[in-house]
C-alpha cells in the first residue's frame, strides 16, 4: 500500500481507502462488512469513509464497531453531515446547530472520540458560509474533528471558503470528496485545478462508476443475477449502464491484460495517476473485492497503457459528464 499526503496537509491516507456507501448497515450482513474493513486493515487500507445518513446511521455503527479492534491512532476516519436524518425543519443542511449535533451523534455510533476529517456531504445554500465555517472551527478546536473538508462543492464554493477561513483566521478545509471515474471526469476543468491552487486533496468516491469498471457487465440484457445493478441499488448505475458505455469498458481487457493487473485495478490506478486525488474510496462486500482493489495502489501505468484506456473510454467518458 502507498500513501499520500491529502493536497498540502500532513494528513496521509492510503491511496486506496473503503467506503460505505449503499452497503454496510443494509444491504450487507453486518458480518460481511466488519470482514471486508479488517481484511482492508490487514491490506494497509488506513482510511476509512462513512456519512451519518448512509442508512441512517447504520454504517457508522457497524465500521465504528469493526474499527474498535484496532489502534485509534492508525487510521483516518471519515464521516459527513448534510443530508435529512429525521422529518423535522432542523434536521438537515450545515447550521450550526446541525452540524454540531449531528458531528456528536456520529461520534457516538462510532464509538469514538473524535473524527479525522468531517466532511460537508453538499454545499448549503440555505445556511450562511460563514456560519458553518465557523462551525467547523469550533469543532476542530474543541477536539471533536481534527480537519475538515468539503464533498461534491464546485470550484467557486470551495475557494470561497478558503478564502473566508484564511481571512477569519479558522480552520479551512483540506479535501474535497468528489465523484471521480474514468467516465465521470466533470471535476477535472475547474474543481482539480481549484483543489490544487488552494491545497485541498480529493479523495474521490465511485472511482468504479458503480462497478461498471470493474468489467463485470458486458451487456445491458447480461445482468449478473447476484449484482447491485439487478437489485434494489441499480437506479445508481442506470445513467452509465448503457451498451455504448458497456462495449467501451469491455475493450478495456484486452489493456489490463497486457499491463498485468484486473480491470477494476486499471481504472483505480487511473484515477490515481493524479497527484491532485490523494485516495480513491472504493466500496466492497466481500473480502475478495478488498484484495482486488488494494492491489491497484502499488500500480504505475506506463504511458501507453494510459493512452490505451483513453481510447477506448474517451467518446462515452465525454458523452457521460
Amino acid at each position: 500500500m502507498r500513501y499520500r499526503n491529502v493536497g498540502r496537509w500532513g494528513l496521509k491516507v492510503s491511496a486506496v481507502g473503503l467506503g460505505s456507501w449503499l452497503t454496510y448497515g443494509g444491504s450487507v450482513d453486518d458480518d460481511a462488512a466488519k470482514a471486508c474493513i479488517w481484511r482492508a486493515y490487514d491490506q494497509g487500507v488506513t482510511f476509512f469513509d462513512t456519512a451519518n445518513v448512509y442508512m441512517r446511521g447504520g454504517a457508522e455503527t457497524v465500521m465504528g464497531e469493526a474499527l474498535s479492534q484496532f489502534e485509534r491512532s492508525s487510521f483516518v476516519l471519515a464521516t459527513k453531515v448534510f443530508f435529512p436524518m429525521g422529518d423535522g425543519p432542523l434536521d438537515s443542511g450545515l447550521s450550526r446547530k446541525h452540524v454540531i449535533e449531528q458531528c456528536h451523534a456520529s461520534l457516538a455510533r462510532l464509538g469514538t472520540d473524535y473524527v479525522d476529517l468531517y466532511q460537508c456531504h453538499r454545499y448549503d445554500t440555505a445556511t450562511p458560509l460563514e456560519e458553518t465555517c465557523r462551525a467547523m472551527d469550533d469543532l476542530i478546536r474543541r477536539g471533536d474533528i481534527l480537519y475538515w473538508g468539503t464533498s461534491e462543492w464546485s470550484a467557486d464554493q470551495i475557494a470561497h471558503a478558503v478564502d473566508l477561513c484564511r481571512g477569519a483566521g479558522w480552520s479551512e478545509p483540506v479535501s474535497n470528496q468528489p465523484q471521480y471515474s474514468a467516465l465521470t471526469r466533470r471535476i477535472e476543468k475547474r474543481v482539480l485545478p481549484t483543489c490544487a491552487e488552494y491545497g485541498l486533496g480529493n479523495v474521490v468516491f465511485s472511482p468504479l462508476a458503480q462497478g461498471i469498471l470493474t468489467g463485470k457487465y458486458r451487456a445491458v440484457d447480461d445482468i449478473p443475477p447476484d449484482s447491485p445493478a439487478a437489485g434494489s441499488d441499480a437506479a445508481w448505475m442506470r445513467p452509465l449502464m448503457k451498451p455504448e458505455v458497456l462495449d467501451a469498458v469491455n475493450g478495456l481487457h484486452r489493456v489490463a491484460a497486457d499491463a498485468g493487473c484486473t480491470v477494476a485495478q486499471l481504472a483505480l490506478a487511473w484515477c490515481l495517476r493524479l497527484d491532485a486525488v490523494s485516495s480513491v474510496i472504493v466500496g466492497a462486500t466481500k473480502t475478495e473485492h478488498v484484495d482486488d482493489n488494494v492491489g491497484a495502489a502499488d500500480l504505475d501505468l506506463a504511458p501507453d497503457v494510459l493512452a490505451a484506456v483513453e481510447a477506448a473510454l474517451a467518446p462515452v467518458a465525454s458523452a457521460s459528464t
